[in-house]
């Protein structure tokens, strides 16, 4: 059986750690069985190499992911880059297409996909490698992964199976997010929380794409290209609710999904992390710090302080659901980002201006690139580099201030660890306005 993780999501849950560069499941909060921090896509990569007998593994993850999955995962996981943000359908669409394409998958093949980040143990994957036995013995469109509820909520999505046959149950209906009395009762049924797990094979999807958006070349390179006239929504609306014969395992042993403050400090092992003072007097009080400047927390219950360059979060638990909707008018740029070469901050920024503390660690390059819109002056504050400019390389060091004009090819490698001081001059200061020419150019 092949996997597909989903790395999506637009990280505004766990505020302000998580942001669009990085995303809750590559915040390392939790520890692993050593005591090594570790975040979430970490965990449940460890987790998958440690049940086995996968035959690949691949996560569809957005363009601003590329450089945490391979931080973190290393590079030698297949990523699967999605144009924009278009929600799971499109996400799942592109993935088979790669499998299709790039990895000579077959139709019949079995296809588990599953989020990137639900906390569990190991049992959770040999039940997902269930799914392919469930293909071999009963006939179904789509296998599903049900954990048995141990609490009724109104946070998770419902399945109510029917007759078991064999390992699976058939499905009877869904339920989306119930209050907690119709929780209780659905629970009464036989309910299961839904795990966002579907189980598929290749061409159901392949035929769903040539079906309905008469797509019949499924190479991966036209997919992308096609990937921005994908309907943008779900999968479970495009595609679960509409199959016609759908299976459930059912999961009985741990399933969180750490989407908030409230349940991932659950999962952490200490209460403080950074410069902080927790008092005695605090009770079930987690604080996270992120930034230099000290916290002192006294006397609260129940709740979570977390700081960041990006923000400051003070919440009781149980309210951090809302979180998301709460910091929806907050559209500030990112202002820290983990990179592949090393890490940056912004220090200060307006429409027209933008200065950046980079940190290139040792004998990591930046790629050789170009800007359409802006300028940039790099003023080398500590270290040593090689500056690779208009096609000539020169050595670097503190002191040298370089000049950069639109469209100007540059890169720097990092002799000792470097840091630089840059800023950004024009009207268009984004990511997106990065031109690659080489990724490796020594």
């Amino acid at each position: 059986m092949h996997l597909i993780l989903l790395s999506g999501g637009s990280g505004k849950r766990l505020w302000p750690l998580s942001n669009d560069v990085r995303s809750k499941q590559f915040l390392k909060l939790l520890k692993d069985e050593s005591g090594q921090a570790e975040s979430m896509v970490q965990r449940v990569y460890r987790q998958i190499k440690e049940n086995g007998g996968w035959q690949s593994i691949t996560i569809a993850a957005g363009a601003s992911q590329r450089d945490m999955i391979s931080l973190q995962l290393g590079d030698e996981v297949n990523v699967v880059i999605e144009p924009e943000r278009r929600d799971t359908f499109p996400a799942i669409a592109l993935a088979c297409a790669y499998l299709y394409s790039e990895r000579k998958i077959g139709r019949n093949e079995a296809i588990a996909v599953l989020p990137v980040d639900p906390y569990v143990d190991l049992d959770y994957f040999k039940k997902i490698a269930e799914i392919e036995t469930v293909f071999e013995k009963q006939k179904a469109d789509l296998v599903l992964l049900g954990a048995v509820p141990t609490f009724p909520t109104e946070k998770y999505g419902y399945i109510v199976p029917g007759e078991k046959s064999n390992i699976a149950y058939d499905v009877n209906y869904f339920k989306e997010k119930p209050t907690t009395e119709e929780a209780k009762r659905l629970i009464e049924q036989g309910a299961l929380w839904n795990c966002g797990v579907f189980g598929l094979k290749l061409g159901y999807v392949l035929d769903i794409l040539k079906d309905k958006y008469g797509i019949d070349r499924f190479e991966y390179e036209s997919m992308k290209e096609s990937f921005k006239d994908l309907k943008k929504t779900s999968f479970d609306y495009e595609v679960v609710e509409k199959a016609s014969n759908i299976k459930v395992i059912g999961y009985e042993n741990k399933w969180m999904d750490l989407g908030t403050w409230q349940t991932i400090t659950q999962e952490m092992k200490n209460m403080a992390e950074g410069n902080v003072v927790l008092e005695e007097t605090c009770n079930n009080t987690h604080v996270i710090n992120d930034i230099n400047i000290p916290i002192v927390v006294m006397g609260m219950e129940n709740s979570v302080v977390v700081a960041s360059s990006d923000g400051i979060l003070v919440a009781k638990k149980e309210d951090t659901y809302r979180l998301k909707d709460a910091i929806g008018c907050i559209n500030n740029r990112p202002m820290y980002e983990r990179k592949r070469w090393g890490k940056y901050k912004v220090i200060e920024g307006n429409s027209n201006s933008l200065t950046k503390k980079l940190v290139i660690e040792k004998g990591k390059q930046i790629s050789y690139q170009f800007h359409k819109s802006r300028k940039e002056v790099w003023t080398i504050i500590s270290g040593e580099g090689l500056l690779y400019l208009d096609g000539i390389k020169t050595d670097v060091k503190v002191g040298d201030v370089i000049k950069i004009d639109e469209n100007i090819k540059h890169a720097i490698k990092a002799i000792t660890e470097l840091e630089i001081i840059e800023v950004q001059l024009g009207n268009n200061l984004v990511e997106e306005d990065i031109v690659r020419v080489e990724l490796e150019w020594e």
